[in-house]
């Protein structure tokens, strides 16, 4: 397997470029930075012409066929770019895999896609594509790891912010990296080099977070109530329906309900994550809050997902962001009231 992470991308490719890159996630900057180092790389091997196939409905794969075979018109070689807004379809991974195998040596594929599944991922025809390339999974930006990704984008730039500065920095642009990058860099255009002054830094760094509902269940289910607390007052702020919200919450619920009863039954861990479908960093998270929520606390939590639902409908009184935040920090740990059923 040759699936390397983004940060490690330009390492890897200074040994050459291989017949094909596949980006895939839905992270836009980091799926960015990947392709321009792709891009950069190539044109340092005299990769000159660059040819863009965006593919839409109607899209056939002989276009893929046909542009790699043609060679290149107006330079030596050639960078053939793919990009789907989705799930690639089997006859176009097929014709993908087909081409990588044989690829002429004046071609390089850059293939860009949102995440893919692991069906996708572990089909014949993706497993010879990354035997043939490399394959670049985007993730999102762990909430743990931002602070210390702030701490080197402003490195890189020759600034640095003490604990205080880099967590408030890391607040306002929770969620949203493109955002985050787009602030750092502009703390460069307005502070010198060196430590960052603090008062002026708070007045600079607008507050862009932008949240979801999933990252409202990571902060849950990694047992942060604070963050849970601050993300759904977020999301309530940008207008976000409480019924995704509560779907995203009982989804988490659900599943840690099922790996306790998977463990009780004696199946391994690490097959109960796969049974669920829990992969990459999120399979931490449900293996950090399986040893804090037993699953009576599961259970529970389930039940009070269904009353939350009924609030929400306007069956029952109360309101219903109240009611999300109680799940939420009851997922996170806290030990919240229950809630009255009548």
């Amino acid at each position: 397997m040759a699936q390397v992470r983004p940060e490690a991308l330009t390492g890897r490719l200074k040994s050459g470029l291989p017949p094909v890159v596949w980006i895939h996630g839905d992270e836009a900057l980091f799926v960015q930075e990947a392709s321009d180092a792709v891009r950069a790389r190539a044109r340092e091997l005299q990769f000159d012409e660059r040819q863009v196939l965006q593919v839409e409905r109607g899209f056939r794969a002989d276009e893929i066929r046909n542009e790699v075979g043609s060679g290149s018109l107006f330079a030596t070689s050639k960078l053939v770019e793919i990009r789907f807004p989705g799930k690639p379809s089997k006859d176009l991974l097929e014709t993908i895999a087909a081409l990588v195998a044989h690829m002429p040596e004046e071609v390089r594929l850059l293939v860009n896609s949102s995440r893919l599944d692991r069906g996708t991922t572990e089909s014949a025809n993706f497993k010879q594509i990354d035997r043939a390339g490399i394959v670049v999974p985007v993730y999102p930006l762990e909430r743990s790891r931002l602070t210390g990704w702030i701490a080197e984008r402003l490195r890189r730039q020759g600034q640095s912010g003490d604990e205080a500065t880099l967590e408030l920095i890391a607040a306002r642009v929770e969620g949203n990296a493109m955002a985050a990058d787009q602030e750092i860099r502009k703390l460069g255009l307005l502070f010198d080099r060196g430590p960052l002054p603090v008062d002026e830094t708070r007045d600079a760094v607008l507050d862009v977070a932008r949240y979801s509902a999933f990252d409202l269940v990571d902060a849950a289910l990694a047992g942060d109530r604070q963050r849970s607390v601050r993300t759904l007052a977020g999301l309530q702020a940008e207008g976000e329906a409480p019924p995704l919200v509560l779907w995203a919450l009982a989804d988490a619920v659900r599943t840690l309900v099922r790996l306790h009863e998977g463990r009780a039954d004696g199946r391994a861990e690490g097959q109960v994550l796969r049974e669920a479908r829990v992969f990459g960093p999120r399979e931490q998270l449900y293996r950090s809050a399986l040893g804090r929520i037993d699953h009576q606390h599961a259970l529970g939590a389930l039940q009070m997902a269904a009353h939350t639902d009924t609030i929400i409908k306007g069956l029952n009184p109360g309101d219903g962001w109240q009611a999300l935040g109680m799940l939420a920090l009851r997922i996170a740990g806290a030990p919240v009231l229950e809630q009255s059923s009548t």
